[in-house]
């Protein structure tokens, strides 16, 4: 008897083990042991035909339902398939029949008594395929990346606002959220509605519309006139555009080079008169100095924050000496910064000869403070004796063109006055100082004599005129010489219209109004 119970012993151990380690069925006569439970379903008593039958179920159900995966503040619903899921531990059952029926007596009752204290709850596991998951990020997640956007305004048209509202941006980490969904399947998941999301980067926009409502206010408002060549004309216009309805928060700065740049055909840009290496050329976004100009002056009259500005290599005509803000690409620059503790909106117009930049935002300033701004020239320098002459083989002698008029330079000073309550206070805000510049011309040298070599690298152009009159005897010089003078005078009569200031990329050249000061020929 002791004998035949010790061989029964020995083969339901050896089941046990047979189950446990090979996944096969336990015999029909076992149940399973009181406290054990498969997901949420106590099993039992059931037999291992009868478990088996449960999971069964229970995998099919959670194969076909579909977990709602969150990126930021979207969603979108992931299959099994998606994810690619596998049904993992396969011999669930034979482990749920093998807790508190294997062993010895002793080592089974324990068991039995531990369950009767904690039940033990089995998972139905299941893992998730890396290349589905990175395949189900990329097709069916990727679209709700966005940037942000912050929250804008515009004028409308008839002296009112649009509002926009921002949006927030989003960036989706896709390693972090391959494993997230991956850990997710494998430990949390248990099927039916479920939510996991993913590893998503918020920015949240600047601003709201409740705090573009609070641009209300005039601040600041600027006009210069402009009149020049298609070219110019074009670029200021352009330039007024391109700064036109920007939103600058509290904090923030705005680099008016930045919003301005290519100077380029692609971006607008007409050629317009500039000066590079003493020479007018025409290049791309002449004129664009005027923009940031007039916007400077919009500014102080709001009394926002200057981080950045430039006075011109050479003075302007359209505003007083140090009320001129120079830019140029990559070494000048009109930089403010929004210094109140509302948004500020920037509105430009250019049309018909006409350029205004206006600063709105919320007026905080007492009604009886005034503020106003005097430019004063403090120095004042002698206009260059010699000039800069450029020798130009491809010209006979005899010919001769002014391209450049002399320029005196000076220095100047901007002073702000505020008067508030009968009382007037002075500031200094800049000082600028203005190059002078020798006068340009260009002069034929194709077979040029010695003297008229020697008189060229003189510097003096009445040496180089006197060396010409000198050697023009031959009849083809003479008849070179009258031509010369014929189209400088053509020039001449031609150039009164356009006289003034050529823009420059760092500046504004004066080439005089026509009359014996000089003339421009516009190449």
């Amino acid at each position: 008897m002791t004998i035949r119970k010790s061989v029964i012993r020995l083969m339901a151990a050896a089941t046990c083990i047979t189950a446990l380690n090979l996944g096969i069925t336990a015999s029909a006569e076992e149940v399973i042991s009181k406290g054990v439970f498969i997901n949420d379903t106590d099993v039992s008593g059931m037999t291992a035909e009868e478990a088996q039958t449960l999971v069964n179920q229970k995998v099919s159900e959670m194969l076909s339902s579909s977990i709602t995966v969150q990126v930021g503040e979207d969603s979108v619903e992931a299959s099994a398939v998606d994810l690619g899921l596998q049904w993992t531990n396969r011999n669930l059952v034979s482990q749920a029949i093998g807790m508190g029926n294997c062993g010895n007596l002793i080592k089974r009752y324990k068991e039995e008594k531990d369950l009767s204290r904690e039940p033990q709850k089995l998972k139905i596991s299941f893992s998730a395929n890396d290349s589905a998951v990175r395949r189900f990020i990329d097709e069916k997640c990727m679209q709700f990346e966005k940037e942000p956007l912050d929250a804008s305004i515009s004028s409308d048209g008839g002296g009112g606002f649009n509002l926009v509202e921002g949006v927030t941006g989003q960036v989706i980490d896709v390693e972090k959220s391959v494993q997230i969904l991956k850990d997710y399947v494998a430990g949390e998941w248990q099927g039916g509605d479920s939510n996991v999301a993913l590893s998503v980067e918020i920015e949240k926009p600047k601003g709201n519309t409740e705090d573009l409502e609070t641009i209300q206010d005039m601040l600041g408002t600027y006009t210069t006139y402009y009149g020049s060549t298609y070219g110019r004309n074009t670029n200021v216009e352009r330039g007024a555009e391109l700064i036109n309805d920007h939103v600058v928060w509290p904090g923030d700065t705005f680099s008016v080079c930045d919003h301005l740049v290519p100077f380029t055909a692609e971006n607008g840009y007409e050629l317009g008169g500039a000066y590079s290496n003493g020479q007018v050329v025409q290049e791309y976004g002449g004129g664009i100095c005027q923009v940031s100009t007039t916007l400077y002056n919009a500014l102080l009259l709001a009394e926002i924050e200057i981080v950045e500005r430039h006075n011109h290599t050479m003075s302007v005509s359209y505003v007083p000496t140090s009320m001129d803000a120079a830019i140029a690409e990559g070494s000048m620059d009109l930089v403010f910064r929004n210094n109140l503790e509302t948004p500020i909106f920037i509105s430009g117009y250019a049309y018909g000869g006409e350029l205004t930049f206006t600063v709105w935002g919320k007026e905080t300033r007492p009604a009886d403070r005034y503020v106003t701004y005097e430019s004063e020239t403090t120095g004042g320098g002698e206009v260059p004796t010699t000039s800069t002459i450029i020798p130009v083989p491809e010209q006979p002698v005899g010919y001769i063109s002014q391209k450049q008029a002399p320029m005196a330079g000076s220095t100047a000073v901007l002073y702000k006055y505020v008067t508030y309550n009968g009382e007037t206070t002075v500031e200094q805000v800049n000082s600028s100082t203005y190059q002078s510049a020798p006068a340009t011309y260009e002069v034929g040298t194709a077979g040029a004599s010695d003297a008229v070599l020697s008189a060229i690298y003189s510097g003096k152009i009445e040496a180089v005129q006197q060396a010409i009159a000198a050697g023009g005897t031959a009849e083809s010089e003479t008849n070179q010489s009258e031509t010369t003078q014929s189209e400088t005078t053509q020039t001449e009569s031609a150039a009164s219209d356009n006289s003034g200031y050529i823009d420059t990329p760092d500046g504004e050249v004066y080439v005089g109004d026509g009359s014996a000061d000089g003339v421009v020929v516009w190449q």
